[in-house]
């Protein structure tokens, strides 16, 4: 926590990536988006994303104690939302500040940080998605906006792989009866000869 530059109430810094893993582009994305809730709103959403947690803390504690350091007074957490990512464990927190929590309700807050911004990164590590899907929810909700919930995961479940088809059991059964008959057609007369030459 001691490694990342402190923030306060009003500025502009909305991402801290201290893990590398935002693509610039991605970056001025999503911070234009949160900008601009902010300035609709006066409710300022920050992202924090770091490698790793110290010994024994948990990404909640992590994310409460960075929240409380950055917005010591009652006045300046009173609109803030911290998020916080450890790209090691990809595990993901939420602090809402008082007045924001009118907005942005506590089920919403735990489904953006356990869904909204988990569903990508189970997917590979897309990092630049999770926080462009969480920022996306965040400014539907804020704005007053109906929530779009947490995304739709598709089962990629394939079952018909591994079952054959009605085709290839008839094309099976068929190459058994050849091969029968082929057996057949050799092994009778033969047996015919033994008989009538003994």
């Amino acid at each position: 926590m001691y490694d990342i530059d402190p923030v306060h109430a009003g500025e502009s810094t909305w991402i801290v990536d201290q893990s590398d893993v935002l693509s610039r582009f991605k970056q001025g994305q999503i911070s234009t988006r949160l900008e601009q809730i902010s300035e609709q709103t006066g409710t300022e959403i920050r992202f924090v994303v770091f490698r790793r947690l110290d010994y024994g803390e948990t990404i909640q504690s992590f994310t409460s104690s960075l929240f409380d350091t950055w917005f010591p007074t009652e006045e300046e957490a009173k609109s803030q939302i911290l998020i916080g990512l450890d790209t090691l464990t990809n595990t993901t927190a939420i602090r809402v500040g008082r007045q924001a929590q009118e907005l942005l309700s506590d089920a919403i807050a735990t489904s953006i940080v356990e869904e909204t911004m988990m569903a990508p990164i189970r997917q590979g590590d897309q990092y630049n998605q999770s926080l462009l899907d969480a920022s996306d929810r965040l400014v539907a909700v804020l704005s007053g906006q109906a929530d779009p919930g947490p995304p739709v995961i598709e089962d990629k479940l394939n079952v018909e792989g591994t079952f054959a088809s009605q085709e290839e059991t008839q094309e099976s059964n068929a190459t058994v009866v050849v091969i029968v008959l082929l057996i057949v057609a050799t092994v009778v007369p033969m047996v015919t000869y033994f008989v009538y030459v003994r």
